[in-house]
């Protein structure tokens, strides 16, 4: 492995880095604690896409982790960031909660049914026949197709969910026309996550769960990358990639002494 940089900044994702199931992961209050006293850059990245900001600071919150408001970026805000680099002011068709509806408010997006620029699928839990049939017939029409992420499934305490990827993959067989992902692996989550803390590649570092979307998106990103397995990524599996992490370590308490 090449000399890299002083790790200035840290990205971490939140499910199966910090949490699991809704509990904290052991060393995840230590490692979030001395980053805060630390002063460097961070931020706590998820690719569900169904809640805001505040609603991620309070729900850790009660789990005994503090993690600012300006230090969380969802998949939705990345969406956001990107439409407004591309068509500011624009219009939508939603699929999604709050965490995206507020996203595309705040960069003051209409959202609308009649002839909307894009067609943008989020997480939820109530994804409607109606819903879909609706954008379909939009993207149809000419409306861009656009997704928070591609994850195909969501961890649930009954067992894996449908979410948007496998939604996204029954409208682009309706449509022939496939989305554009604006969430992890797409490393333009984490450079727009990186510019909203001022921070830079080169000396920042990724931490995940999962090689497929964590470690590939902050690899592609140019940052350095640690795979804790204390989420989806078994060992046994970390040798079927074409591509390494800088590090592997058990779990996030083991990079606490690393800031």
């Amino acid at each position: 492995m090449a000399d890299r940089k002083p790790i200035q900044s840290w990205l971490t994702d939140m499910d199966g880095v910090l949490i699991h199931e809704g509990v904290p992961i052991p060393g995840a209050d230590r490692f979030l604690k001395k980053l805060r006293e630390s002063g460097k850059p961070f931020l706590v990245l998820t690719n569900n896409s169904i809640y805001t900001p505040r609603d991620l600071h309070a729900r850790l919150r009660r789990m005994g982790l503090d993690v600012p408001i300006e230090n969380i970026w969802t998949s939705a805000m990345a969406t956001a960031q990107f439409l407004d680099d591309q068509r500011p002011d624009g219009s939508a068709y939603v699929i999604g909660e709050a965490g995206l509806t507020t996203a595309l408010h705040d960069i003051g997006y209409i959202l609308t049914d009649h002839e909307p620029d894009y067609v943008v699928l989020g997480e939820t839990r109530t994804y409607s026949f109606e819903a879909m049939t609706k954008a379909v017939r939009l993207i149809n029409d000419g409306a861009r197709f656009i997704c928070t992420n591609p994850d195909e499934t969501g961890p649930s305490t009954e067992g894996p969910l449908p979410a948007t990827g496998a939604v996204a993959a029954l409208i682009t067989k309706a449509t022939g026309k496939k989305p554009y992902f604006a969430g992890k692996p797409n490393p333009l989550m984490m450079r727009t996550g990186l510019n909203a803390i001022g921070a830079h590649s080169e000396t920042s570092a990724m931490i995940g769960d999962r090689m497929d979307t964590d470690v590939l998106a902050g690899m592609e990103a140019g940052m350095q990358t640690f795979l804790v397995l204390t989420g989806l990524t078994r060992p046994d599996q970390v040798e079927g990639f074409p591509y390494r992490p800088s590090q592997v370590v058990d779990s996030i308490a083991d990079l606490v002494d690393r800031i």
